[in-house]
């Protein structure tokens, strides 16, 4: 991933036009007269139609056996300072950019404010150019000016056009961070500054500072940990984790698909590429600390899942166990732990930002969020209880759909590199079952009462918005294949660089093929969990 990059020349500047295209587009709205408010909309659908399309020809031009960065673009900013625009892609943020590039225009054409639609879509567009920013940034500077533009719009978005207690969410979001963000600059400084101080050289790109190692052991581990806080606040892990459920909760429907599809996967993005990376004896040394975080969360997550009286929070609290999860295969230090975590990184983006669009559809309709005010809306809306099933059950990681292939991978890793942890994280396949179930059931059966009842199903323009969503659930479940092809080269090179800069680390031999009397049990575990979550629902009602 970090040795090779490639050697053909891109005439057309794809990775710029990744980010400049929706810049461009939030340039337009802003520049738009007062009284055309309705063409705004448009044009973000626009224009972030055509950034997902550059996102697919990117993903269709990819080298698949080339581990390297590709279509890297650099450009001098500072010499002096070390300072360049430095643009590229491997395996690993491939499929980021992609899942932002497309999941942008899905959110735009499934919701709709409710006023100001001029800087409503002004402030998506500007959102969508900072974290595809943060995808292929190669220079360490430029990395963070991303992550940090990606606050603003999402502030503004909860704060001007979320629900209840809006301002407070919209300020503790912000504050927790930028407080990351802070420390993270920090770090940036420490680890240029301490390379420089040991090889003479000022450099803020991350592949000769990777290539360095230039720090001693001890200062690798303290800027690890300034960087980890950062990261841990962005995920979030436990215990920073109390500003989601408030953002996610408080936040408009297109917010909540944003922040849960895109935003929380830059500081696990970040853990991967400046932690492992640019550190990895470090962050060998660390992992325990990191493995328990993500099993907490994991736990955590789901039981106080199971407890939440509102839709959507019981959805956020369900991504602080699904990123657990991702953290436990990081740090689990083998192919298959990694390549589960980024492609989990991918299907968390795609069912749970579907789940927050199905939320958000049923509080338009209902102006409630009360799973105890929803109950029987099969019977009135039976297209969007088929679709809640579909989402939801590859929430569980049901085989055939696309969570259970990242959630299999994941614990394949932890059974080869972090067996303990490994056990007790399979308890939260468990529990999501339990609690999303459970949710389904109090909310799609039973009988309905007069409101509950006249509830109208899906148009069929929002059954078509949410369409592709639930193809790539089928598709990324049944054949993973073509995905995992691509990561497969990148992750390689990254578990070499660990290796040749980790005394004594060699890669753990992969897990065993499960054998059918494991797969018996497993699914025995699984019905067992259906008939406590159904025995539950009927003591609820």
């Amino acid at each position: 991933m970090f040795a090779a990059e490639a050697a053909e020349a891109v005439s057309f500047p794809l990775l710029p036009a990744l980010v400049l295209v929706p810049l461009l587009t939030a340039a337009v709205i802003g520049l738009m007269p007062a009284e055309r408010d309705d063409y705004a909309r448009i044009i973000a659908l626009v224009g972030s139609t055509i950034t997902g399309a550059l996102s697919i020809y990117l993903l269709a031009d990819f080298q698949t056996a080339d581990g390297g960065f590709q279509f890297v673009v650099e450009r001098d900013w500072i010499a002096d300072l070390g300072l360049s625009l430095r643009l590229g892609v491997d395996g690993i943020s491939l499929f980021l950019v992609v899942m932002t590039g497309v999941l942008f225009p899905i959110g735009i054409l499934a919701t709709s404010a409710d006023h100001d639609a001029k800087p409503y879509h002004l402030w998506i567009m500007v959102l969508m150019a900072g974290s595809i920013g943060v995808f292929m940034a190669l220079d360490l500077l430029l990395f963070f000016m991303f992550f940090e533009i990606v606050l603003v719009p999402m502030y503004f978005l909860i704060g001007s056009w979320g629900h209840g207690d809006r301002v407070r969410a919209a300020l503790k979001f912000f504050l927790y961070t930028m407080a990351g963000s802070a420390l993270m600059l920090v770090g940036i400084v420490a680890v240029v500054f301490l390379t420089n101080q040991h090889t003479g050289t000022v450099t803020f790109d991350i592949r000769e500072l990777a290539s360095a190692q230039a720090l001693t052991t001890n200062e690798a581990r303290v800027v690890l940990l300034v960087f980890a806080l950062a990261f841990a606040v962005k995920v979030p892990l436990f215990p920073l984790h109390t500003w989601l459920p408030d953002a996610h909760t408080e936040a408009p429907t297109v917010g909540s698909v944003i922040l849960a599809g895109v935003m929380l996967k830059l500081g696990t993005y970040g853990f991967l590429r400046f932690g492992l990376y640019l550190f990895p004896q470090a962050a060998h040394d660390l992992a325990p600390v990191f493995l328990t975080l993500g099993v907490i969360g994991i736990m955590y997550g789901a039981i106080v899942a199971t407890v939440q009286r509102d839709l959507k929070r019981l959805i956020a609290y369900s991504s602080i166990a699904h990123l657990g999860f991702i953290i436990l295969g990081l740090f689990a230090l083998n192919s298959q732990g990694i390549q589960g975590a980024v492609l989990q990184m991918v299907n968390h983006g795609i069912s749970t930002g579907a789940l927050f669009i199905l939320a958000g559809w049923i509080y338009e309709r209902r102006h409630t969020r009360e799973i105890a005010a929803l109950k029987g809306l099969q019977k009135a809306a039976p297209v969007m209880a088929g679709v809640f099933t579909l989402v939801m059950l590859s929430s569980i990681g049901l085989p055939g759909l696309n969570g259970f292939v990242g959630e299999f991978l994941i614990l394949l890793g932890a059974f080869s590199g972090a067996r303990w942890w490994g056990i007790v994280a399979t308890s939260g396949v468990i529990l999501a079952a339990l609690y999303l179930l459970w949710a389904y059931q109090r909310v799609f059966h039973g009988t309905p009462d007069q409101d509950n009842a006249v509830m109208p199903d899906l148009r069929l323009s929002e059954f078509l918005s949410i369409l592709p969503l639930l193809g790539l659930i089928v598709f990324l479940g049944v054949y993973p294949k073509p995905v995992l092809d691509r990561m497969e080269p990148a992750v390689d090179e990254l578990i070499t660089h660990i290796e040749a800069n980790v005394d004594d680390f060699v890669e753990p031999e992969p897990a065993p093929v499960v054998e059918q009397d494991q797969r018996d049990l497993l699914v025995e575990a699984l019905h067992e969990a259906e008939e406590k979550a159904e025995a539950a629902g009927e003591e609820g009602e």
